[in-house]
C-alpha cells in the first residue's frame, strides 16, 4: 500500500513538472555528493523503515529533502535496513547513503578500565585476561612512539606515563592495541597537557621530568591533597643531590608489584637504575600512569621545611625536617 502511495505521488509530480525535467532533477539530486567531509553517527532503531530513516538523515543534515531519499529507495527497489549505529560521511550522495545503510553496522563498544598508576605491563595483562589481545601485544604497541600523534614530543622508547588511566570504550572482542594507545595519548592531551600547556612550557623542568615525578606521586601518595607537599619534598631532594628514596621505583620492574621478596632484593641491588635509595636523581622512566592531580602536583609543588616523609600502616603521611626527626618517625611507626 505504501509503495502504491509513493508511486502515485511520483506520478502526480511527473504530471505537474513533466517527465523529463522531474526525472532529471531527482536523478541529479540522488547522485550529487554532499557538502563537506565530516563523519556523523546515525543510529537506526529496530523496526525502522525507509521513511523514518529519511527523516533522521534530514534532521542531522545528511540530506536536504526526504523526497529525494524516498525516490532513491523506490529506484533501488527497497532498502534492507539493519538496526545499529552507522558512521556516515557528509560527502556521500543520497544513493551512496542508502548503500551504506545496508552494510553491517558498527560493532557495539565495551568499557575497558585502565586503573590509575598501572604500568604498561599491567594494562597488557588486563587485556589478555579480558580476551582482548595477545600477551605482549600492548607492551609492543606502547614501546615506541612511531606512528602516534601528539601535540608534544613523545619520548623515545617506552610511552610509560603518557598513557592516561581512564575507562575507554572499545569495540567488542579482540582489538588492535595501537588503537587503545592512541586513545590514551589523546586523553593525556585533553586531560593534562592542554589545560597545563602554558605552565609546562614556561617551567624550569621538562614535561618528561614532570611525568616521571607525577608517576611516583601517583604510587607514593594515596591522597591527592598531599601530593603537592610530597612533590615539594622530592624536588628539594633532587636539587640538593639527595637520593629520592622512593620505594615504589624499585617495584617498577617486578612482574608482580606486591611481590615483597623480589622487592627486598631490588632494594639491595646497587646496579638497579630504578633503585632511588641508592641512585640520585629521577628514575630512567615514569613508573606508571599518573592522573591529572599528580601532574598538577609535580608542576605546582608546595614549598615546606620538610626534607623527608614516610607513611604509617594506615597510609597516613608523616613529613620530617631532618634525618634525626625522620629516624624518630621510623621508630614510632615501625616503618623501615
Amino acid at each position: 500500500m505504501k509503495r502504491l502511495l509513493l508511486v502515485g505521488f511520483v506520478l502526480l509530480l511527473v504530471a505537474v513538472l513533466g517527465v523529463g525535467g522531474f526525472a532529471f532533477q531527482l536523478n541529479s539530486q540522488a547522485t550529487a555528493p554532499g557538502a563537506g567531509t565530516e563523519e556523523l553517527e546515525l543510529e537506526v532503531p529496530k523496526g525502522a523503515n525507509a521513511r523514518s530513516v529519511g527523516g533522521q538523515l534530514q534532521k542531522i543534515g545528511l540530506i536536504g529533502d526526504t523526497l529525494v531519499f524516498r525516490y532513491v529507495v523506490w529506484k533501488r527497489g527497497g532498502l534492507a535496513l539493519k538496526a545499529g549505529k552507522f558512521k556516515l560521511s557528509r560527502a556521500l550522495s543520497p544513493m551512496e547513503l542508502a548503500t551504506a545503510l545496508e552494510k553491517p553496522p558498527l560493532a557495539e563498544d565495551e568499557a575497558f578500565v585502565v586503573v590509575e598508576g598501572w604500568r604498561i605491563r599491567d594494562v597488557d595483562e588486563a587485556l589478555v585476561a579480558a580476551g582482548r589481545a595477545d600477551a605482549g601485544a600492548y607492551v609492543k604497541a606502547a614501546s615506541s612512539r612511531e606512528g602516534y600523534v601528539a601535540p608534544f614530543t613523545l619520548p623515545e622508547g617506552t610511552l610509560e606515563g603518557y598513557l592516561y588511566p581512564e575507562t575507554y570504550l572499545l569495540p567488542k572482542g579482540r582489538i588492535d592495541p595501537r588503537v587503545l594507545v592512541q586513545k590514551q595519548l589523546d586523553q593525556f592531551t585533553a586531560r593534562v597537557f592542554t589545560p597545563l600547556e602554558m605552565e609546562v612550557r614556561g617551567y624550569k623542568r621538562s614535561l618528561h621530568e614532570l611525568v616521571i615525578m607525577a608517576s611516583m606521586l601517583e604510587r607514593e601518595e594515596p591522597l591527592p591533597s598531599n601530593r603537592p607537599l610530597v612533590a615539594g619534598i622530592l624536588w628539594k631532594r633532587i636539587d640538593k643531590g639527595f637520593p629520592l628514596g622512593v620505594d615504589a621505583t624499585s617495584r617498577y620492574e617486578l612482574k608482580s608489584w606486591n611481590d615483597r621478596s623480589a622487592f627486598l632484593v631490588k632494594l639491595r641491588d646497587d646496579g638497579d637504575p630504578y633503585n632511588t635509595r641508592r641512585k640520585k636523581g629521577l628514575p630512567p622512566t615514569p613508573i606508571g600512569a599518573p592522573t591529572y592531580s599528580s601532574l598538577e602536583a609535580a608542576l605546582r609543588p608546595t614549598p615546606s621545611e620538610f626534607l623527608y616523609y614516610l607513611h604509617d600502616a594506615q597510609k597516613q603521611l608523616h613529613p620530617s625536617r631532618d634525618a634525626a626527626e625522620h629516624e624518630e618517625m621510623r621508630k614510632k611507626y615501625d616503618v623501615y
